[in-house]
């Protein structure tokens, strides 16, 4: 157990050790090789590359060098990824057969090597991080120490002002005042609802209970969304903090983290860092010499992407099925095993000893008058700048897919961007501008959710899209209740009809007429939200679904059954290019010739359109 002054000591030590990391310009002999150690790196082998550094070192007897691992980055789309500070060079696509020549080359000899130098989106060679486009629009809070520290080792937190915000809280501030400070942040539940997070703790706080209890939603569902796995890959003790600082608020003496068991490496550094903060005192009994006692345990789940609705989470904590309750009670009055219990996502606390340190007036200068701080999104579908972003309320749809995002690959055109996953709804084109905060996504009919951002070209087939949502949906459903239960299966088999080329107009309204009696009677939120993506499809993309109903064919060719290539005699040049491609010989024609396509031989695969550089093939 450590008292404060020794935290104190190791929080300066540490950081003069650590300085380099964060300060360009430190005065240092030392270097540190970060090694991105996310669950993407690490399944291109980060792990071998990191393990070959130390060894190379090792047996060259390299000093004042050392290896680090971290967390996420943020630009997926680079990695495996190698950073080497103080003087910032990023190297991007790294391999474990790299290591030897960034040591020999980079340590050693003091030269960059420039083939493994990240490329920016214009193709300029960019040798240091903060020059890259990709971070030069963001702001980090709940992503600050990602890919700074290394997550396992609690020294390197608390040298980042780790536990300071705890320590404040304890020693300075009722916790009265903490709700206050919450409250004038602007700080919204980052889950999906938006519910003012100080608002919350005061609810809770004001129910008398001889038992309370602080749990954390780290049941991250949604298709293509990694963001609260990458904040406990990357910085697990912000959450801790976090927790222990809204138990002293509320008065609750025990805690969850509720993280699914799809995220090993999560769920590892997790118990890495409970077990860490308990040997210092930072968790359990008389945290820093104060009355003030609270505990963390991890709880699994199993996937269910209805237990990251907040009853239904409650509910598998408690060992049983994970379903919805019935609202009222709310949990902040009776929660698990009917006691009060406050509920937050990982990024919420995330951004919590940020605001005790900064103070809400800062955190609040962020954002939009409504939505304040930042947001951290998982940009992914088609966009060059796949990863992991956080940047403040209130930037556009367009800053994020072009400036931030890079844009789309080869050239084609943005069509639509889907935010909230399944319980979200698509923004087209003409909604690129629109800022990302709560009130204006809502304006247009998607909504924040948890942080998903998938982005599509105009080679996508909305009506498809809706289908695969809604599969998703009819899948995950828990059952409970009949409009969700039956009400989304059936919305399922009228979009199979539209993609398979057997619907029509009377099956659009049905659709529509079912999306919207499910979103009335369904018990809870992720029921009401599951006909979003129908919705807003629908309402931006009608003339796709009337196109799949009455014309009975689908332009972007993803629906097979309705699929009809053909090539324009006028634009055709007779180059053969297209038949010299076709993977099963369905296009005829003699040299210098125009080509035909032999429908009863075309699988609609679309490679010709691929390659014909006259753009003559189409649907």
């Amino acid at each position: 157990m450590k008292t404060i002054n020794e935290i104190e000591e190791i929080r300066s030590k540490k950081r003069k050790e650590l300085d380099l990391r964060v300060n360009t310009k430190s005065d240092t002999r030392e270097k540190h090789i970060l090694v991105c150690h996310g669950t993407g790196c690490t399944s291109s082998k980060s792990e071998k590359i990191l393990e070959n550094f130390k060894k190379i070192i090792e047996e060259k007897k390299i000093e004042n060098v050392r290896v680090i691992k971290t967390g996420c980055f943020g630009l997926c789309a680079k990695g495996p990824i190698v950073i080497i500070r103080p003087e910032d060079t990023f190297y991007a696509m790294v391999t474990p057969d790299d290591c030897e020549e960034i040591i020999q080359t980079h340590i050693v000899e003091g030269n960059k090597v420039e083939r493994l130098l990240c490329k920016d989106i214009d193709g300029s060679v960019v040798d240091r991080l903060d020059e890259l486009t990709f971070y030069k629009k963001q702001k980090r809070i709940a992503l600050k120490n990602c890919g700074v520290i290394n997550p396992e080792e609690i020294d390197e937190y608390i040298a980042f002002d780790g536990y300071k915000a705890l320590e404040k809280v304890l020693k300075k501030m009722t916790p009265e005042e903490v709700i206050e400070v919450m409250k004038n942040s602007g700080l919204r539940g980052r889950g999906g609802a938006g519910f003012p997070t100080g608002k919350k703790w005061e609810l809770t706080r004001s129910y008398e209970a001889d038992q309370k209890y602080v749990v954390c939603n780290a049941d991250e569902g949604d298709p293509g969304a990694f963001m609260d796995r990458s904040i406990l890959e990357g910085d697990p003790h912000s959450v801790l903090e976090a927790m222990e600082i809204a138990a002293y608020t509320i008065g609750a003496t025990k805690g969850y983290i509720y993280v699914r068991a799809e995220y090993p490496i999560a769920v590892k550094r997790l118990q890495i860092a409970i077990n860490q903060a308990r040997e210092y005192g930072l968790l359990g009994n008389h945290i820093l010499g104060t009355d003030f006692c609270f505990d963390i345990e991890i709880r699994l789940g199993a996937g269910a992407f209805v237990c990251g609705e907040e009853t239904a989470l409650l509910e598998s904590i408690e060992g049983k099925r994970g379903q919805p309750r019935v609202k009222p009670p709310y949990p902040a009055e009776s929660g698990l095993w009917g006691k009060p219990t406050l509920i937050n996502n990982v990024e919420t606390y995330a951004n919590v000893a940020q605001i005790i340190l900064n103070g809400a007036e800062w955190f609040s200068s962020i954002g939009t008058a409504t939505s304040k701080g930042t947001k951290v999104f998982a940009l992914g579908g088609n966009v060059n700048n796949i990863g992991l972003v956080e940047v403040p309320m209130g930037t556009t749809l367009r800053e994020i897919v072009y400036d931030i995002g890079g844009g789309i690959p080869n050239k084609r055109e943005f069509k639509a961007a889907q935010t909230g996953g399944p319980s979200g709804g698509c923004i087209p084109k003409e909604h690129l501008d629109t800022p990302i905060d709560y009130e204006s996504l809502k304006t247009i009919g998607s909504m924040m959710g948890s942080g998903g951002l998938i982005v599509m070209d105009d080679t996508k087939c909305m009506v498809c899209l809706a289908k695969f949502y809604l599969e998703f949906t009819v899948s995950e459903s828990c059952g409970k209740c009949t409009p969700c239960r039956i009400g989304t299966k059936r919305m399922l088999e009228l979009l199979e009809k539209l993609c398979s080329g057997e619907g029509s107009e009377l099956d659009i309204y049905k659709l529509e007429k079912l999306a919207v009696n499910i979103q009335k009677a369904s018990i809870c939120g992720l029921g009401q939200s599951a006909p979003n993506p129908v919705l807003s499809t629908l309402k931006y993309f009608r003339e796709e679904f009337r196109q799949h109903a009455v014309e009975k064919e689908c332009k972007t060719l993803e629906c097979k059954a309705m699929a009809k290539i053909t090539i324009d005699e006028e634009k055709c040049k007779g180059c053969g290019l297209c038949q010299k491609h076709c993977p099963v010989q369905a296009i005829e024609g003699e040299a210098r010739e125009k080509r035909v396509i032999n429908q009863d031989k075309c699988i609609k695969c679309g490679t010709c359109i691929q390659a014909c550089p006259f753009k003559a093939i189409g649907n």
